[in-house]
């Protein structure tokens, strides 16, 4: 497949009988698992697979979603460890201030005095802010809130974020 995917979920497991799957989610849009949305599975090997969500719950904080002309378990086992992808023409308008996680990830992040903090590796979403995982060369990896106080400025065509540190933050 050509066109350009972007991941939006991890297949950790199959749930129950009737064909759901248990997702970790690597999204802020609620609207990719709504039914009717289509995604691609893809796994490690690149084989790809389009599948369209017949429904979504919530369930202790992952998402459970099953496929359509996928009614049991032994219809969806293969996709586990597999990645849920959506279409570059699937992805939303975003506001001023919102990134989607892959123009984030490989960022060089600055503290705002010019020194190279590091590499964006990834983001956690635990909450009510986005936590952007920055590897640090021989130092632990420094964990940054994104929120206005800390994040200065984000330049994705430059790769390049810069941060005003609150004290304690790279400790």
């Amino acid at each position: 497949m050509e066109k350009d995917l972007f991941n939006v979920g991890k297949v950790i497991n199959t749930h129950g009988i009737k064909g759901e799957v248990k997702i970790q989610r690597i999204t802020d849009f609620e609207e990719r698992f709504e039914p009717g949305q289509l995604l691609y599975w893809v796994n490690d090997k690149q084989e790809t697979r389009p599948l369209v969500v017949r429904s979504h719950r919530m369930h202790k904080g992952f998402d459970l979603v099953s496929f359509e002309d996928h009614p049991s378990i032994n219809d969806v086992e293969m996709y586990k460890n597999g990645q849920l992808m959506v279409s570059e023409e699937h992805q939303e308008e975003l506001d001023e201030h919102e990134f989607y996680f892959h123009e984030v990830i490989g960022c060089t992040v600055f503290v705002q005095s010019g020194e190279e903090l590091g590499e964006v590796k990834e983001i956690l979403t635990p909450g009510a802010n986005d936590v952007w995982v920055v590897k640090r060369k021989g130092k632990q990896d420094a964990l940054i809130p994104y929120i206005e106080p800390v994040v200065k400025e984000v330049n994705i065509e430059e790769k390049t974020i810069i941060i005003d540190p609150i004290e304690g933050l790279l400790d």
